[in-house]
């Protein structure tokens, strides 16, 4: 889900069913491996461009039916041939690592969000593969989610990537609200900063919700594990709004406290509860 080392993916989570485990893991290591060619260590970028086109060349072996030498696409080739999982989430995934090294602005929310769309929805359309639940409607929800938690890890790393020279904050947003990229490099949150920010949170919050009624449609365990991420990026917003957009005095996390409530949340989750965007008796 979110793009910074799958925070969000539920690799070891106690709601993944057994049998599903070895397939997750094998996804993840693809995707956590990938997004570490594009951003780790001091390679150049046409060494990690090189690196992502060996990876795509790997996908062709398993589309085509040929066999690899190298452990992870073994496994990966199993998994995709066991559950007949399409290997386009994936080709998308890797474009998106492929943009990371060239691409370190985003004019508009629309390029932001084709940007989520490739590098954070295919992660959700897999696991609904995986769950025989990827049908249209909840491809729909599932990308809104998808696209809000990539949103949200954006928020919360502003300062972070802004250490990478990375800025995922639209550029037009800024000069709409009178920001220049000073206001990050100089860590200044002023009345401008918290009015953008507001509006950002805001943005992610509707995404996040209008998407929401998946966890409620879905049965079982895997409903269950989209209701605690739900609530946990619905919490970590609020967290946001708590510091009114300040990121740079402290990242908003989520502690133990936090989690009891995302808890309580997601067993009281409801069509109503999603349209107030959160329980205000659970604090």
């Amino acid at each position: 889900m979110a793009v910074d080392h799958y925070e969000n993916f539920p690799v070891a989570s106690l709601l993944l069913p057994a049998r599903l485990r070895p397939a997750v893991k094998a996804i993840y290591a693809f995707a956590r491996s990938a997004d570490d060619i594009a951003d780790e260590g001091d390679a150049t970028d046409q060494a990690r461009l090189s690196a992502l086109r060996a990876y795509e060349e790997e996908l062709n072996r398993i589309e085509t039916g040929q066999a690899s030498t190298n452990q992870l696409f073994v496994t990966l080739s199993n998994i995709v041939k066991q559950y007949a999982l399409p290997l386009t989430p994936l080709r998308d995934l890797l474009s998106a690592f492929q943009q990371d090294v060239s691409t370190t602005r985003y004019h508009n929310f629309d390029t932001l969000l084709d940007y989520c769309r490739r590098s954070a929805n295919p992660v959700g359309a897999l696991m609904l593969h995986l769950y025989q639940a990827a049908n249209p409607d909840n491809l729909r929800d599932s990308n809104a989610i998808c696209s809000a938690l990539q949103l949200i890890n954006f928020w919360q790393d502003i300062a972070i990537d802004w250490r990478k020279q990375r800025i995922y904050l639209p550029l037009e947003d800024l000069q709409n609200f009178g920001i220049k990229e000073e206001h990050i490099a100089q860590e200044i949150a002023d009345t401008r900063w918290h009015t953008m920010m507001q509006f950002q949170i805001s943005r992610a919050r509707a995404l996040l919700c209008s998407g929401a009624p998946l966890a409620l449609r879905l049965p079982g365990r895997i409903g269950w594990e989209l209701r605690l991420v739900v609530q946990g990026g619905l919490r970590i917003l609020e967290r946001l709004e708590q510091v009114q957009g300040d990121i740079f005095q402290q990242r908003p996390t989520l502690g133990l406290h936090d989690w009891i409530i995302i808890g309580w949340r997601a067993l009281r989750m409801s069509h109503t509860t999603l349209s107030m965007h959160h329980i205000p008796d659970a604090r």
